[in-house]
């Protein structure tokens, strides 16, 4: 290209006209493009900082997983007489309350059904309802959230929560919030093969604590 104050031919990359010195773009481009360049430099430390809080949030969370173990309401923790006693039961079943960083859990009731006649299973599906009954014994609100902290598996497969199955009961779903020293029941429900041999159900009270209760239902 030509330098449009003398008329030298420059490079096209060039940014001033190295015959008369003179910007190629004029001022005010020259400017915005240094303003770019500045505010490109200046998105480096906040990406530092973005991954310094995550990393910080990861520490927090590893240290809170080291907190205690899910355990039987009423059985002896693992941490007594530990040389005496057995294997603490990592599984638990229908009726079982389970205590886990001051929050009780109770799989309260399983049940199955078909529907009704306008809101049915896929061929050959069922609808499962779990029942749980979860009572803050904490010093503080925890959050519940059946999308967040439930996890489910029929015969080792993921099955995602089904809005049908929650429709066939009148019973609440397990979302809100339970204040420090309160409680919530309600019911999760998913579809799936009539002919399933156990669900196994994964509750995770809270997040930073990195520990779960795994309740499992067999035929």
């Amino acid at each position: 290209m030509f330098c449009k104050y003398c008329g030298k031919e420059i490079e096209d990359t060039a940014t001033f006209c190295p015959a008369c010195g003179k910007p190629v773009n004029g001022p005010a481009e020259v400017t915005g493009k240094v303003e770019k360049a500045t505010k490109k430099k200046k998105k480096h430390p906040i990406l530092g900082a973005v991954i310094l809080i995550l990393a910080v949030f990861l520490i927090i969370a590893a240290i809170g997983g080291g907190g205690d173990e899910p355990k039987k309401v009423g059985e002896a923790s693992s941490n007594a007489n530990a040389a005496s006693t057995p294997t603490e039961k990592t599984k638990f079943t229908v009726g079982d309350k389970v205590e886990l960083n001051d929050i009780v859990v109770n799989l309260v009731n399983v049940t199955e059904n078909t529907g009704s006649t306008y809101n049915q299973p896929s061929d050959g599906n069922v609808f499962v309802l779990f029942e749980f009954n979860i009572e803050n014994n904490s010093s503080k609100d925890i959050a519940i959230s059946s999308i967040m902290c439930f996890e489910a598996y029929a015969d080792d497969y993921v099955v995602n929560m089904s809005l049908s199955a929650q429709l066939t009961t009148d019973k609440n779903q397990l979302d809100g919030t339970i204040a420090a020293g309160k409680k919530m029941n309600g019911v999760i429900g998913y579809e799936v093969s009539k002919e399933f041999k156990e669900i196994e159900i994964r509750f995770t009270p809270d997040f930073w604590s990195g520990k779960e209760i795994i309740f499992t239902y067999m035929k």
